[in-house]
């Protein structure tokens, strides 16, 4: 469990030159106060924030590394860009507007270049549990009104619906924090335009690639500013493009990106009694069995004033209702007679494209197929991928003043592999290791109450880097892991046959 996060957060070095501290601080409290507005209002009968909010403590991230990341964020970085100059400023179209969308139009508005973000569900509700790192809080910069939940307790259930608490060595500053995306993709949006960026409430159709060397890309979309339904039809020319635009990208379908596997999410909003939100207040659950998804888990995550309980699968999308109706029926003892206030359903990546990147057009997020197995995060890895697109396109523009080239957006893609690849493998290898059986999941939740299993977990996970273990420590890990998987294949042996002998 160790290795379930195996590279440190890199320190976020600027490639544009330092932005002024008071321009930083002006658009976040003005952005955090528009986002406060929409989220009360989100919700009927919506409690006030303050009432929420003064549910919690716990201050911002405090570890020693803050400081340096801080810091780093405003150093700025020589540039040395082998592309054409262009007389004018590079023009990138990003196609998508959720976080890894926001994320490379804030980095690439910033630092000057002309930047179009285009999204056509400016109110989106994508089926996401919503839950996002502690260091993702600090690295991006978000504010506190955007977290409507800080989770403490995650609480394991097993298909025999035992129960084991995680969360008992985290410090008193240490959460999960619970998003709802509508909220926290339209900061972001909004983040990017208050750098520059230009929004675009409209969806892509299609795109014309080049027919020279330094050509320009011809996007087609449908424009909705004007508030109809059906929009009106409308080109724009860009140097380079970025697709955000999810599982079913249409700009991975332009550049023949190739297909992968997907999961079907299907989640729904419940408003319960208050006496069962309190329950929830910072704590989370996770079912687990083949009656809730035979390759996954169920959920239980609370969000503002409701709780979002969903599930997911692979390889049994068209039973999808009947392990959400199972994960209600498991989760309604502490959620009671809730009422449905939103259905939610999304195509969710399995593993990265065959192809992220073609001349001038790059993947991010779930587009380029950024989602982990087992655990199922995909939040931090879109805003990170999207980040880092937007910054090797600055640094190969020279802050927008050249013509990129497809070897530019390589140094994004190599930077990623590099840094994530052993993440999403070892989490393919849990999946495979501990959901292919109910005796597997027992053993895993088991093995979930170990002390030291939830101190290197949560490191992993909340910092997105490894914490160096006691090797005598890591070796009973290692053997209570062995043991743990020996137990599930007895079990399911023993299970085998009874069913036989029946």
């Amino acid at each position: 469990m160790a290795s379930i996060a195996n590279q440190a957060v890199a320190a976020r070095a600027k490639v544009v030159a330092p932005r002024s501290e008071s321009r930083r601080s002006n658009n976040a409290a003005q952005i955090a106060s528009s986002s406060k507005s929409v989220k009360q209002a989100t919700f009927a009968g919506a409690k006030k924030l303050s009432a929420v909010s003064s549910n919690f403590t716990g201050a911002q991230v405090s570890r020693a590394s803050s400081a340096a990341q801080s810091a780093s964020r405003d150093l700025a970085m020589e540039i040395v860009a082998g592309g054409k100059p262009l007389g004018r400023k590079l023009k990138v179209a990003v196609v998508g507007g959720g976080p890894a969308g926001g994320c490379a139009a804030e980095t690439l508005a910033e630092a000057g270049i002309e930047t179009y973000l285009i999204e056509r569900k400016l109110d989106n509700c994508k089926p996401c549990g919503g839950a996002i790192p502690l260091c993702m809080v600090d690295e991006f910069d978000l504010p506190e009104e955007i977290i409507d939940r800080k989770v403490t307790r995650m609480r394991m259930i097993s298909p025999s619906n035992r129960e084991v608490d995680i969360g008992s060595t985290l410090s008193e500053n240490e959460y999960i924090g619970m998003c709802r995306r509508e909220i926290m993709d339209d900061f972001l949006r909004k983040r990017a335009a208050s750098f520059g960026a230009n929004l675009v409430n409209g969806l892509m159709t299609g795109m014309e690639k080049p027919t020279t060397a330094d050509g320009m890309y011809k996007i087609m979309y449908n424009d909705y500013s004007d508030g109809s339904k059906t929009g009106t039809k409308a080109t724009l020319e860009v140097d380079c493009v970025i697709g955000a635009d999810g599982a079913n990208s249409k700009v991975a379908k332009d550049i023949d990106a190739g297909d992968y596997d997907y999961a079907i999410a299907f989640q729904e909003r419940m408003s319960i009694p208050e006496d069962r939100m309190d329950y929830y207040k910072d704590c989370a659950e996770m079912y687990v069995g083949d009656d809730v998804s035979p390759d996954f888990y169920g959920w239980v995550f609370p969000k503002y004033d409701h709780v979002a309980v969903g599930t997911g699968t692979v390889v049994n999308k068209k039973a999808i209702k009947q392990y959400q109706t199972a994960t209600r029926d498991r989760s309604a003892q502490k959620c009671g007679d809730g009422k449905i206030i939103r259905v939610e359903a999304h195509p969710i990546p399995e593993h990265p494209r065959p192809r992220r990147i073609q001349d001038r057009v790059a993947l991010v997020g779930d587009a380029a197929g950024y989602v982990t197995k087992c655990s199922g995060e995909g939040i931090y890895f879109a805003a990170k991928s999207g980040r880092m697109c937007a910054e090797a396109i600055v640094e190969g523009s020279n802050n927008g003043a050249n013509q990129i080239e497809e070897r530019d957006l390589r140094t994004y893609l190599d930077k990623w592999d590099k840094k994530y690849w052993a993440t999403y493998k070892v989490l393919d290898t849990l999946q495979k290791v501990f959901y292919r059986s109910n005796a597997a999941r027992e053993a895993f939740v088991e093995m979930c109450s170990d002390e030291y299993v939830q101190r290197m977990t949560f490191d992993s996970y909340l910092y997105k880097t490894v914490v160096p273990g006691n090797p005598i420590d890591d070796i009973k890990l290692l053997g209570n892991t062995v043991g743990s998987i020996l137990k599930a294949n007895a079990l399911r042996r023993e299970a085998k046959k009874s069913r036989v002998g029946v």
